[in-house]
């Protein structure tokens, strides 16, 4: 199979490759978070700030100038970057943004994709860019890393590979100059790891490979070698904070006066400037990143040079397994998993975020934890609808929690309680009580499915026949119908026998409109004063999904 080209398509399938791929990575590389503060944050600030990038290529799917998408993407991660590593990942990205820029305006303005020539260049600009925003390079880090990358490149460029090619030789690279990083940096050597920003470096790369190519290159897990832990020292302590901030209207020279400020404050002094590209951020403007016992002062010292905002100040103490919790663009979500267009449409209307699973593969954790991450939120109301097996939900709850995302997931076995619950969701309510409300909606709602029988059984409820209907609740058949009209209306007694106000039934894909027509005339016949409602989902396998409140 011939690689993709590196157009505007493929680069937002990069970006949501990358911050998957990050996802499944980010214990991985927090664990090998040493440097320059053992904060265990590193995978998660590269995670948040690939993330403010993607959300920038989805935002804008008409473009197809990869010159003026890759300018929103490092603009994106810029404005999105947290932490250290964070920074750093913007401007890579504004590495591509500035070659593709001036390449571009060379063809008249446009640019269809990125070759190997441009990739390589890209990453030799960013090495530069890099070490800019540092103010200087240490060796062992990710700038080592980035380094050897480019060389690579270079050295494919030179050879004639082409842009597949290039990339592979840059990840190869990167990868055995990981593995270098202990013994270029005593830090490394005395913890027993390798740089954790040249380990989410390398995931970016492999992400690319993959998008190109289809192949996923094997990596080892990059794990902690045990060792003794370090002697108490009593003659230095780590900063207590960790600031970052955007800082508009400052020049070049107000930059370096900054620096100089932030130097005598603290150590791991970032500030990287926007690119220029189309989509860039207006000259001037550049995304500050300290580590400081004085935070206020930190802030302080841009106030002469420009006009600070989107100030975020997160204390360095407390236990390292925790990552620090905000970054997020609003409170409170709901996620609902769904199957079928008109059941996207139908949740989306009602305001819930969606995840689709894909056709035979059941949710992984790693999904759910993609969607949460989507949703901007720092607190996500999770509506399963039977979708996703009890396990992954913990495993997506334990991950979630760490990341500083509360995860509530409400215990809805069918789409039909899902808009149940969805029915009642307060976000100006308290999480617990909103949950609460949620959960007990959702089991206050009944439900049930209709299916086709595929070949002659003996069921609860007698022996069916291949196209009957079977009516199924609390996983038994309850009713056999001779076709999903009759079983369906068989189901709406059975549910309503204990009572209820609404039925709602979900028809699903290939049901015609004429099967809830003739459920809503039996309602009405049968169960007066009791009303029902109808949407079609599309949903694939039982032919309707049923619930009685």
């Amino acid at each position: 199979m011939s690689a993709r080209p590196l157009d505007a398509s493929s680069l937002r399938r990069w970006a949501h490759r990358a911050v998957a791929d990050l996802i499944s990575h980010t214990d991985e590389i927090n664990r090998l978070n040493v440097f320059p503060v053992a904060d265990a944050d590193t995978g998660t600030n590269m995670l948040f700030t690939m993330r403010a990038a993607w959300a920038q290529a989805d935002a804008h799917a008409d473009i197809d100038d990869v010159a003026a998408l890759t300018a929103r993407m490092a603009d994106g991660a810029l404005r999105g970057a947290r932490g250290n590593s964070g920074v750093i990942l913007s401007q890579i990205l504004r590495g591509v943004a500035d070659v593709t820029a001036a390449a571009a305006e060379d063809r008249g303005g446009w640019l269809p994709d990125v070759d190997g020539a441009l990739f390589a260049a890209a990453l030799r600009h960013a090495v530069s860019l890099v070490v800019m925003s540092m103010g200087h390079e240490v060796p062992g880090t990710i700038v080592s890393v980035l380094q050897a990358a480019a060389a690579a490149a270079e050295d494919a460029v030179a050879e004639g590979a082409d842009l597949a090619d290039v990339v592979d030789a840059a990840a190869g690279s990167a990868a055995r100059a990981l593995d270098r990083t202990p013994t270029q940096l005593d830090v490394l050597a005395a913890a027993g790891v390798v740089d954790a920003g040249g380990r989410g470096l390398l995931v970016l790369l492999d992400a690319l490979s993959a998008t190109l190519t289809g192949r996923v290159p094997m990596r080892p897990a990059y794990l902690p070698a045990p060792a003794e832990p370090p002697a108490a020292s009593s003659t230095t302590t780590a900063p207590q904070f960790e600031v970052m901030y955007l800082l508009s209207g400052c020049d070049a020279a107000g930059a370096e006066i900054l620096r100089t400020r932030l130097d005598e404050l603290g150590d791991s002094v970032a500030i990287a400037a926007s690119g220029f590209g189309a989509a860039a951020a207006t000259p001037g403007h550049y995304s500050v990143h300290v580590h400081t016992d004085d935070a206020g002062a930190a802030v302080e010292a841009a106030l002469p040079l420009g006009t600070p905002s989107r100030i975020q100040i997160t204390s360095l103490g407390g236990a390292p397994e925790r990552h620090p919790a905000g970054g997020w663009s609003r409170g409170r979500a709901v996620l609902a998993v769904v199957d079928g267009d008109g059941a996207e449409s139908l949740f989306s209307a009602e305001g819930a975020q969606t995840l689709r699973p894909e056709p035979g593969v059941p949710v992984s954790a790693q999904q759910l934890l993609h969607a949460l991450v989507n949703t901007g939120a720092a607190q996500v109301m999770v509506l399963p609808n039977g979708y996703v097996a009890a396990e992954e939900l913990l495993a997506g709850w334990a991950v979630a929690s760490d990341w500083g995302i509360e995860m509530a997931p409400i215990p809805a076995g069918s789409m039909v309680q899902g808009l149940a619950a969805l029915a009642v969701h307060d976000p100006e309510s308290r999480l617990v009580d909103d949950g609460f409300t949620m959960a007990r909606a959702a089991a206050g709602a009944r439900y049930g499915s209709v299916r086709v029988a595929a070949e002659e059984a003996l069921t609860w409820a007698g022996t069916c026949k291949p196209g009957d209907g079977l009516g199924i609740a609390g996983d038994e058949v309850v009713i056999v119908g001779g076709d999903i009209v009759a079983a369906g209306a068989g189901l709406i007694d059975v549910l309503l026998a204990a009572g209820g106000e609404l039925v709602t039934v979900l028809t699903g894909d290939g049901v015609g409109e004429e099967v809830a027509e003739a459920l809503a005339e039996h309602v009405r016949r049968r169960h007066p004063g009791t009303e029902m409602v109808s949407f079609h989902t599309g949903h694939r396998g039982d032919a309707l999904l049923i619930g009685v409140e």
